[in-house]
């Protein structure tokens, strides 16, 4: 007896996708080892709810960019060679002069003092993810955009300030000028 077509359709859909899963673990397999340090608190639970729903690939104008396999815990690296890093457990980012961006609701401290590399910290989010973008192959933003669903399975406790939270000026006061 042979089975309805669609369930012949299910069948072939479900072998084409785990045929897919082996050519990426195959692919990935091919690539060595990206040697990270962990962070402090890599071990905490949340790190680990990051880190099982990070995209495979993340896409970028040039090349996607393939996860690859780090040998630290809680930590990430796409692209070969690796133009994205990223670690979970990082201690909380304090004050700072810095500027804060605020992308899909994630609020991200960013460091450009080591460009074309950037160093993107999550804030007010506990445990802290670290990424680090080079910036010749990717974009940041975009990055950010992609990684966004998985950071924001870390609830946030605290936003940003600028000058203007601080300093308490009325948002309808009429400018100098």
């Amino acid at each position: 007896m042979s089975r309805p077509p669609f369930a012949r359709r299910a069948a072939a859909r479900t072998a084409a996708v785990l045929a897919m899963g082996f050519v990426v673990v195959a692919l990935s397999a091919c690539a060595q080892t990206v040697s990270l340090e962990p962070a402090e608190s890599a071990a905490d639970p949340a790190c680990a709810d990051i880190i099982v729903s990070l995209p495979v690939v993340l896409p970028s104008d040039a090349e996607n960019q393939d996860i690859r396999q780090t040998d630290a815990q809680a930590t990430a690296a796409w692209g070969s060679p690796a133009s994205i890093l990223l670690r979970c457990g990082i201690p909380p980012q304090g004050p700072t002069t810095l500027p804060c961006i605020t992308i899909n609701g994630i609020d991200w401290v960013e460091d450009d003092s080591n460009k074309p590399s950037y160093r993107y910290v999550t804030y007010g989010r506990v445990p802290t993810t670290e990424v680090i973008i080079d910036s010749q192959a990717v974009s940041g933003t975009s990055t950010l955009v992609d990684l966004g669903p998985s950071i924001s399975k870390i609830p946030q406790t605290n936003k940003c300030l600028g000058a203007e939270d601080t300093l308490n000026i009325p948002t309808d006061a009429p400018s100098a000028g």
